[in-house]
């Protein structure tokens, strides 16, 4: 049976401002973790709020923080506007901390998760936040001299597309280099796909050209992101 959609909720930055994001609820929500979704640079569409939804069928509490305030687009050019217009460091500490705050209200565990522009959050989270339990990465980060290694405590997973023209194989390896030098719990998953392969809407005209679903690679991330998140998460 398909779980119900979820709905938008409002929440506290730790600045005390106030943001929305998308609720997915489980089934049995008692006891159940909890995790931070991060979008991608389309802003909280249909397809993100789906990822909520799909962790909400396997059974965590799961919350999409709306970074863009309501916008999205399905524009290349607009959604480089929308990624300029952020502020990282801001998101980070604010935005996801606020939801990874709301959560830890409701879980014992908050993991965070994160797509392309929302995997370099998930980075700069797993930095700044001492609340989260576990980061799972898809296929994104920040300029690598923004990542303080030392300050991550929590496990890790990253999945990346070696054929990524966005996210080139040799930074791949140099995160990796860097976050294992600091001790870092971490392990980094490589796939023969392109950009966005776990996105079920990369695919066709109007979208990037240099970005392609994978069912079958997604499906393998997928399997090893539930598996990871039901280690480090159901305590």
């Amino acid at each position: 049976m398909k779980q119900a959609a979820g709905s938008m909720i409002t929440f506290n930055r730790p600045d005390g401002q106030q943001i929305q994001g998308y609720l997915a609820k489980p089934q049995k929500l008692e006891g159940a973790p909890a995790i931070v979704v991060i979008q991608e640079w389309w802003g909280v569409n249909d397809q993100i709020r789906g990822v909520a939804d799909r962790l909400a069928q396997a059974g965590y509490l799961a919350l999409v923080p709306d970074l863009f305030r309501g916008k999205t687009t399905v524009e290349e050019e607009e959604a480089h506007h929308l990624l300029d217009g952020l502020n990282f460091g801001d998101a980070a500490t604010q935005d996801v901390r606020g939801a990874v705050q709301y959560l830890k209200q409701h879980a014992t565990n908050v993991g965070v998760t994160g797509f392309c522009m929302g995997g370099a959050l998930t980075l700069l989270a797993l930095c700044n936040i001492p609340e989260v339990s576990a980061g799972v990465v898809w296929y994104g980060f920040p300029p690598l001299e923004y990542i303080d290694a030392s300050k991550i405590k929590a496990p890790l997973i990253g999945h990346w597309a070696t054929q990524d023209e966005f996210f080139v194989s040799e930074t791949v390896d140099a995160l990796e280099r860097k976050l294992k030098d600091a001790n870092v719990d971490v392990e980094f998953h490589r796939y023969l796909a392109h950009h966005a392969f776990a996105n079920e809407t990369a695919v066709g005209p109007g979208r990037i050209a240099r970005t392609q679903f994978d069912p079958v690679w997604s499906q393998l991330a997928w399997d090893r992101t539930l598996t990871f998140f039901g280690r480090t998460l159901w305590k």
